[in-house]
């Protein structure tokens, strides 16, 4: 067991060796594929989760948007000069009311007039600011636009509109219709971003204008205002997907940029390096620690294993592996012990020699797979069959030994007959083997003269006899009976 401790010990100092090594050399790769997988893996995918989520809501309240447009009552009502007013409120709130929106819309181009589902609003005037919206939008060649803001008039949050110009059969512009819906879950999901994955996303407009960003955001209002990402302000702004990295204040930053369609914005996805490996350098320690506690684990493993190692030696110079019994070295151990205390203590040992009959047909016949399932079987009714004091073997080959301790002759012929009779009416072995299986044994009883050799060998010599008489029966040496039992 020392030379055991000592690879113990060796091992250990290995392996808490080498996973330092590793730690450290994992660390450095971190390092340096940290870019590469922000660039290549990161950005792309956070970018592409956001454009995602972004089109989901916006399909439907985009169909609405459009169906309101094409509504031939809207139409006539715009075309009829507006009359009853109460008419497209009513439409309005239904809108609003069946499709669970924020707020429904329309704008006459003739009258100026501003319609919700509450009614009317107001007249638009150029030289309001706020409606700047629809004479930008008038000028527009598309027929449809998606303006996403904050509003403080209507819920105080993140609010995007859809808006749809609409026509009469003769394409004369009419006036302009659509919805406004909270998109809050935007706001949550640009924090979200930022906390757990320490990126920046917010969206620009053709002119550099930060669309959307975080709520409450001290971010500038200006792609301009951004110190060095305003020198890629071309690679931003452009209907093609971009990546690129620049340094800012000393720290490395990448951006990954997407143009969508939907809301004719840009989407910015900015990220620090720097983040990213901070996290490496926790990710080495908490390497580091786990490695080294299952260097200890992986040394006391091996130490249990070196004792079950042990074990299973010792087992398997003892025992069977086939019947799981014990083996002829294990037996002639124990029974030499028991023969010693019987010669001095003058009681006998009874010994039962076991020989499966026509075993190697059953093999040739039926296959090893099959003789061993025999074996088994045998084993496990001579076990069924012994009292837990007596000895019990596989001797070799379709051999088996019983010694039946403090036991004469007359007791273990009962004993042996009995098991001869279990392993001939045995419903297993009669479904393992047609017809079933038999066994012949030879009995004999020790003397104070005996040595394992001796008894053996007439026991061994009595399971001959059986065998020459018939099979299938007990025969005990002669010297101990005249008589042949059955």
């Amino acid at each position: 067991m020392k030379s055991n401790y000592t690879i113990i010990i060796v091992v250990t100092i290995l392996l808490f060796a080498l996973s330092i090594a590793i730690a450290i050399t994992n660390y450095e790769i971190s390092l340096k594929t940290a870019n590469i997988k922000l660039k290549t893996q990161s950005l792309p995918l956070s970018t592409d989760n956001i454009y995602t989520e972004i089109q989901q809501h916006i399909i439907k309240p985009y169909l609405i948007s459009s169906m309101m447009a094409n509504d031939t009552f809207v139409k006539d009502w715009l075309n009829s000069e507006e009359k009853d007013r109460e008419k497209i409120v009513k439409y309005l709130n239904n809108i609003k009311n069946e499709y669970e929106i924020l707020t429904a819309f329309l704008v006459s181009q003739k009258t100026k007039n501003y319609y919700t589902q509450n009614g009317f609003l107001e007249k638009i005037d150029k030289a309001k600011k706020s409606n700047q919206w629809y004479f930008k939008f008038e000028k527009k060649s598309q027929d449809h636009e998606i303006n996403p803001d904050y509003n403080d008039n209507i819920a105080n949050s993140l609010i995007m509109f859809i808006n749809f110009k609409i026509y009469d059969n003769a394409h004369n512009f009419l006036g302009v219709t659509g919805l406004a819906i909270e998109i809050s879950y935007v706001d949550e999901m640009l924090r979200m971003f930022k906390k757990n994955y320490h990126l920046d996303v917010f969206f620009l407009n053709k002119d550099g204008d930060i669309l959307l960003t975080k709520q409450g955001s001290t971010n500038p209002k200006h792609i301009d205002e951004m110190l060095e990402l305003k020198k890629y302000k071309n690679s931003i702004i452009s209907n093609t997907t971009n990546i690129f990295e620049y340094k800012e204040k000393g720290e490395d930053y990448f951006v990954k940029t997407k143009y969508i369609k939907e809301l004719d914005s840009y989407l910015v996805v900015k990220a620090n390096l720097k983040d990213f490996t901070t996290e490496s350098t926790k990710v080495f320690y908490f390497n580091l620690v786990i490695s080294l506690l299952f260097s200890l684990i992986f040394a006391f493993i091996i130490m249990l294993i070196l004792r079950n190692y042990h074990k299973k030696l010792e087992r398997l110079a003892e025992f069977d592996t086939l019947t799981q019994l014990p083996n002829r070295l294990n037996f002639t151990k124990q029974f030499n012990h028991f023969l010693a205390l019987h010669k001095r203590d003058k009681r006998p040992i009874s010994l039962a020699f076991m020989d499966i009959d026509n075993f190697k047909s059953i093999n040739d016949k039926l296959g090893h797979n099959v003789g061993d399932e025999v074996l088994v079987q045998c084993g496990k009714i001579l076990q069924n069959n012994i009292r837990k004091t007596d000895l019990l073997a596989r001797w070799g080959g379709e051999e088996f030994i019983v010694a039946f301790i403090d036991t004469d002759i007359n007791n273990a012929h009962t004993i042996t007959q009995k098991i001869r009779k279990s392993i001939e009416e045995n419903e297993t072995l009669k479904k393992i083997v047609s017809g079933g299986v038999s066994a012949s044994f030879g009995l004999s009883v020790s003397s104070e003269f005996d040595t394992i050799e001796s008894i053996v060998s007439r026991a061994d010599k009595a399971m001959y006899e059986a065998k020459q008489n018939g099979k299938n029966r007990v025969v005990l040496t002669r010297y101990e009976s005249s008589e042949q039992f059955f």
